[in-house]
This record gives C-alpha cells, structure tokens and sequence, in this order.
C-alpha cells in the first residue's frame, strides 16, 4: 500500500459498511492474527457454511481478506496490502482481546479438521 494514499469518504464509509456487520468484523480480528479455514469459522460462529463462505465473500470483495486454496479448501488471512489497511486496523485495534464475544470464539478455535 502507499502510505501515502488516502481514503475518500466514500471509500471510508463502503469499508465501514462492510465491517459494520458483527460476524465480519470478528472475522477480521481474527484473520488479523493468522490464518483460519472456512471449517474452522463453521465450527467457531456456530454457522452454517455458506453463511460463513458469503461472509468471506463480501470480505474478499473488498479486497480486506485473501484466499489460498489447499485442495478443496479454502483458507483466509488478512489482506495487508489493501487501500483500507489502516481503517481496518485502526477499527479491529479497538475492539479489546478481552471482548467476550472474541475469547468465546477463540476458545472455539480447533486445529484444521476439514476432513
């Protein structure tokens, strides 16, 4: 990313909007963090797979997640080198790694099974 290169609002208020949605943005935290299978966020949101793989969709849309394919399965992990960088961290930065709903998903967490 350029670092020098700034958002317009509206650019500002489509990356908010995208985020906005509270499965998404968990998704970010996380994938900010390392890289998780679409299996892995079934079993940790209690959410069936193609609510989870639409979710992705949208993120990837945005260019705010990336998608490696292993096989059949698809991993994802935080896109750094989006324009939104740094809206995307300056928002995921506040939510506490002591917000319930995040340790509950952590706790959730399970090596891959994809199996």
């Amino acid at each position: 990313m350029n670092q020098s290169y700034r958002l317009s609002s509206e650019e500002i208020a489509t990356y908010t909007k995208v985020m906005s949605d509270p499965t998404r943005l968990l998704i970010i935290k996380l994938v900010s963090k390392k890289e998780y299978c679409v299996c892995q966020f079934v079993e940790m949101f209690e959410m069936s797979q193609p609510s989870i793989s639409q979710h992705l969709k949208k993120l990837k849309s945005y260019g705010l997640v990336e998608e490696t394919r292993r096989g059949q399965w698809r991993f994802y992990s935080l896109n750094t080198a989006s324009d939104a960088i740094g809206i995307v961290h300056a928002i995921i930065n506040q939510i506490s790694d002591q917000d319930e709903r995040y340790i509950e998903l952590i706790n959730k967490e399970r090596p891959v099974d994809c199996g």
